[in-house]
């Protein structure tokens, strides 16, 4: 079944779509960019980078670093990162039932 992908373009060549809002939706639920990174089979270096530039976007940050000890260190998604992944969806999920009609007109059209 075809299925429509949301990439917002902003200023300055900015981007945000499925591979950042997968990468923090790892992040929520692995509890760190490191475990995130290697569950989506990225480089830490790129998730790291990636979340970087997911703050830059929102001029705040979007993942809150703990540092390392003894109880181990981690990564939690700040509210605004929260904030940035609810609306993804929403507006994915609102432009995907829009779209439907014609993502269904396109299927037929390939058989």
């Amino acid at each position: 079944m075809a299925k429509l992908s949301i990439r917002i373009d902003f200023d300055g060549g900015h981007r945000i779509g499925p591979g950042k809002i997968a990468l923090l939706q790892a992040i929520e639920r692995d509890g760190s960019i490191s475990a995130a990174a290697r569950n989506l089979g990225m480089s830490y270096r790129r998730a790291w980078r990636l979340v970087e530039e997911t703050g830059t976007i929102l001029g705040m940050a979007a993942v809150q670093s703990k540092v390392g000890g003894q109880a181990g260190g981690g990564a939690v998604l700040t509210a605004a990162g929260q904030h940035l992944v609810r609306q993804y969806l929403a507006l994915e999920e609102a432009a995907g039932k829009a779209a439907q009609p014609m993502l269904k007109s396109l299927q037929k059209k390939q058989k």
